[in-house]
């Protein structure tokens, strides 16, 4: 090969480089200065995320033997703190082990109107199943229900976000979850925290969780859960309050915990402080989560439908991204379309809109948690025989 051509590709290489550096550097500063809504802005192939948010509620029970634990407690003081400390422990998982994984929060792929992810668990809590489902794109929502037979434990809820920005993206979630332990015929609400994206100058996002959260049961007991972000003592980022009380008796607390809910915290007594238990969230193995083989999943299953969207992120490829993406865009409009001609809509497959929800309008007026439905288009409830008349694609063989 001629010098001079030589020369010229690797004068070519460098300015690459530098423009993919450029955009690089200019793309976090221009997500700051978006306004708009979240889930139509672009982004380059190192911002992306190649999995969907359907993918999300598999976070609630990545440790089934937790997930399962309040069912063995047969005191209901105890049990409170179970779930408080079952969902303490999914905060990591939701909220920071993308980041720890990947370098930064990626953004994740918009799930379509009827995308499922199904999978279970298997550890010696038994078997744990999971159904995720889209069941709304304008307001995007998505519905979950994760469940445990043999421990009579299962959880529902759904959620939907609302963005607003600033000098970082704010994000509101909207909806909540439904615990219920069988054996007790015990729910717990549990609302769902306010969290906003650091580090986006910087280039390497990352949650941090705003506000408070409650847990509230219909046995009479309630956990608060202040999030304080980077403790203004401390220093520290992902730091956290929490203490458990009989409902309506703040300060007459039962259990304390505090640290921080990516690493470490302990948890105290309410009265004599001293320490119960200290939990290293780095040191609470997951569970493979069996899905099954991509080509025998159904086609609105997740890892099935965006496939080629993911090997293109994953390789670079932004005209392969583009290409798949608008295939299943273009798919999901002539739908709608033929939907709207003859005057029906969707069927969702696992979950079904409700009017109203007792348990919930009840457990919600204890703490003051809002309702919600205008906001994600419906209140969304577990539907199973619905789903067994459409088929159960859960046959696992294989781990995420």
């Amino acid at each position: 090969m001629p010098q001079f051509l030589t020369l010229s590709m690797t004068t070519y290489e460098m300015e690459k480089k530098k423009k993919k550096k450029k955009k690089a550097d200019e793309h976090p500063q221009s997500i700051a200065s978006f306004n708009g809504d979240l889930s139509s802005m672009t982004a380059p192939p190192f911002i992306l995320s190649s999995t969907s948010l359907v993918e999300y509620s598999s976070y609630w029970a990545e440790h089934p033997s937790i997930f399962a634990a309040p069912a063995l407690e047969k005191d209901p003081q105890k049990r409170a703190l179970s779930v408080l400390k079952w969902f303490l422990s999914t905060l990591k998982q939701q909220y920071s082990s993308r980041s720890e994984k990947l370098g930064s929060e990626k953004k994740p792929l918009n799930p379509f109107l009827g995308e499922l992810f199904l999978g279970e668990w298997e550890d010696e809590a038994g078997t744990t199943r999971l159904v995720s489902e889209q069941v709304s794109h304008h307001p995007p929502v998505t519905a979950y229900c994760i469940w445990n037979k043999e421990k009579g434990v299962q959880l529902q809820g759904y959620n939907a976000q609302k963005a607003s920005f600033s000098r970082t993206i704010n994000v509101k979630q909207v909806g909540h979850a439904l615990l219920h332990l069988a054996e007790f015929d015990e729910d717990y609400l549990i609302t769902l925290p306010p969290l906003y994206i650091e580090g986006l100058i910087t280039g390497s996002p990352y949650v941090e969780l705003d506000k408070k959260t409650y847990i509230t049961s219909s046995s009479g007991y309630t956990s608060c859960i202040n999030y304080s972000g980077r403790g203004w003592l401390s220093g520290k980022k992902n730091t956290f309050s929490a203490s458990l009380y009989q409902t309506r008796k703040e300060k007459d607390v039962l259990y304390t915990v505090e640290g921080q809910w990516n690493e470490s915290y302990k948890i105290k007594d309410g009265k004599s402080k001293d320490v119960i238990e200290e939990i290293n969230a780095n040191e609470i193995k997951t569970t493979p989560l069996k899905l099954k083989p991509t080509e025998e999943q159904d086609e609105l299953e997740s890892r099935r439908a965006w496939k080629n969207v993911a090997k293109g992120i994953e390789i670079g490829d932004m005209d392969l991204v583009s290409r798949e993406k608008s295939a299943i865009e273009n798919k999901q409009r002539e739908l709608r379309r033929k939907e709207k001609e003859e005057g029906r809509e969707w069927e969702r497959r696992y979950f079904r809109r409700v009017d109203r929800h007792a348990r919930f309008e009840e457990l919600a007026d204890k703490v003051g948690a809002e309702r919600d439905e205008k906001q994600t288009n419906g209140v969304w409830v577990f539907d199973e025989e619905h789903g067994k008349k459409l088929g159960t694609p859960l046959q696992a063989k294989e781990s995420k």
